[in-house]
């Protein structure tokens, strides 16, 4: 496989063509955003960091039946992945209330949920990402009923697995935010990635916060932060 032409470039990553017209090598970018890129950034080495974080998670929810567009680490920050038409929804699940949640419905950070809910934002930067209900997927046609209820199943396996795997390394995972798409023959797999820059991770016995909440917030050591994820997850 030969890397061609980048295609594109987001906030956290850069797509490039290949030789193979159902593949694409994503590079991981050290570049940190936040608000709606509002606010810019960089943490050193979150790149490698997100890059094999990500491709470890997606193989083994690979091994609980859910499919996704993770094919082959190609180097630290490189990784070729399926061709998908990205579904223009991010999908949120919470455990904990905290962040946009916590404001929104004036639940204290922190607070554990009765069971994990479910959002979607319309994936749209010039709207500034809007909370979307199920109907109004349907109304304006951002994916199908089918497609909708395929993605909701997904998302709680996600939950149920990244949950109890993360704990048994004292990591508690509080939300996350996925993204899903459609392969050139229409089958629905897991995309984007895992990492701190998507999900809230809080140590179980310290609450800190090892995640983009530190650059988000102010708080510094973002660094050490995902640092600390992936030495739990690799012990290294």
């Amino acid at each position: 496989m030969e890397k061609l032409a980048q295609l594109y470039e987001g906030k956290a990553k850069k797509v490039y063509a290949t030789d193979q017209p159902d593949l694409l090598v994503v590079d991981y970018k050290d570049d940190a955003t936040a608000f709606n890129g509002e606010k810019k950034g960089t943490i050193l080495g979150k790149g490698v960091i997100n890059n094999r974080m990500s491709n470890m998670l997606m193989q083994l929810l690979e091994k609980e039946g859910v499919p996704t567009h993770y094919v082959q680490e190609l180097s630290e920050r490189e990784t070729a992945v399926k061709k998908v038409s990205i579904i223009p929804l991010e999908v949120i699940v919470r455990n904990i209330a905290a962040g946009s949640f916590s404001k929104r419905y004036g639940v204290e950070e922190g607070t554990r949920l009765k069971q994990p809910s479910l959002e979607f934002s319309y994936k749209n930067d010039d709207l500034g990402d809007p909370l979307i209900n199920e109907y109004h997927v349907l109304a304006i046609g951002l994916a199908t009923r089918e497609e909708l209820d395929l993605i909701t199943e997904y998302a709680f396996r996600v939950n149920e697995f990244l949950k109890a795997y993360f704990l048994r390394l004292d990591i508690e995972l509080v939300d996350f935010k996925l993204e899903f798409g459609k392969t050139s023959d229409g089958t629905i797999v897991l995309a984007d990635e895992i990492s701190p820059d998507t999900c809230r991770f809080w140590d179980v016995h310290t609450h800190e916060k090892l995640d983009k909440d530190r650059f988000r917030r102010d708080m510094g050591g973002e660094v050490e932060a995902y640092k600390e994820v992936m030495r739990r997850l690799t012990g290294e």
